[in-house]
């Protein structure tokens, strides 16, 4: 397994980056001591589930200090053009060719709330757009050697996770499934593998005594489900996602009682849509949802 880095960056990369870095200033560099606590956001490898990738932190002299450039395979190009993911959900706000402002070439930057960001660099294709909400384990690009003009790079990703603004003493250790990479070298197998499965069930979300009583899928986006509490009396709905999960998306659930009006919970939701609850014992409802581009409506029915 070799570690492919920085062929002739050298000591101009990292004045280059010090100085252009593009949204913090040059701040001299400090010692970062953040460990394990880093894990707010849940870390994983930005590959794959199951592929193995070595990282090295010191093999590039364009390093400021936990940044870590990630390879696999035995040739030169052997990783050019390989799925990069999101080590964690959250939302892009940088997808852009850096041009001459440093070396960073193709650059994704994805905000995971709380101060916490990663970068990916020299990609050679970005597939997702600034402003975009995206899942752990979503493609964001591939693994490329782009960087500022005349500056040549072999292929790898150039990894970084960081804690506020100033640069580049945000730059924090990164943790990959709860532990703290081990530098300066390390491979790693990825366990970045999407969950499948929505850990909220329609019972859940509805709360005690609720049973579901019909149900209607929503393409494979989703399931909008009816639920009734005969000790009260009250109708529930909620809308399940099945795609997308962890990832803020357009999710709607509704409920309406004859004779009143309609109640509806619509908006951006990682995994439902809901809980919407209205008195109906006696009365017949009208209920629905969307998740996706898939909406369901029905008629007036269940009366009773």
């Amino acid at each position: 397994m070799k570690l492919r880095a920085v062929l002739i960056a050298g000591l101009a990369l990292v004045m280059s980056i010090a100085a252009a870095d593009p949204e913090e200033g040059g701040d001299p560099p400090n010692e970062v001591t953040a460990d394990v606590s880093v894990m707010a956001t849940n870390f994983q490898l930005p590959f794959p589930c199951g592929q193995a990738w070595t990282g090295n932190s010191s093999a590039s002299s364009a390093h400021q200090s936990w940044e870590i450039d990630f390879n696999r395979g035995s040739t030169a190009d052997a990783d050019l053009g390989d799925p990069v993911v999101a080590a964690a959900s959250g939302t892009v706000v940088i997808s852009a060719h850096q041009g001459s402002a440093n070396g960073y070439g193709n650059l994704v930057k994805i905000d995971h709330g709380g101060g916490w960001s990663t970068y990916y660099a020299h990609l050679n294709v970005r597939s997702v757009s600034a402003g975009q909400a995206v899942s752990q384990g979503q493609r964001i690009g591939t693994v490329g050697n782009t960087s500022k003009p005349g500056n040549y790079i072999s292929p790898h990703l150039h990894y970084e996770v960081r804690l506020g603004t100033s640069y580049p003493s945000n730059i924090q250790k990164a943790v990959f499934n709860g532990t703290t990479f081990g530098y300066p070298i390390q491979t790693l197998t990825s366990r970045n593998c999407a969950s499948t499965t929505n850990p909220y069930t329609p019972q859940e979300v509805c709360g005690s005594g609720y049973s579901v009583i019909d149900s209607a899928a929503l393409g494979t986006s989703g399931t909008v489900y009816l639920l009734y509490n005969s000790g009260n009396g009250y109708n529930c709905v909620t809308t399940i996602k099945k795609t997308s999960l962890g990832s803020a998306t357009a999710t709607a659930a509704y409920l309406e009682v004859q004779g009143s009006s309609r109640i509806t919970d619509s908006g951006n939701f990682s995994y439902y849509a809901g809980p919407v609850r209205a008195s109906a014992a006696g009365k017949c409802v009208k209920w629905g949802g969307k998740a996706g581009s898939y909406v369901y409506d029905s008629p007036f029915e269940h009366c009773g």
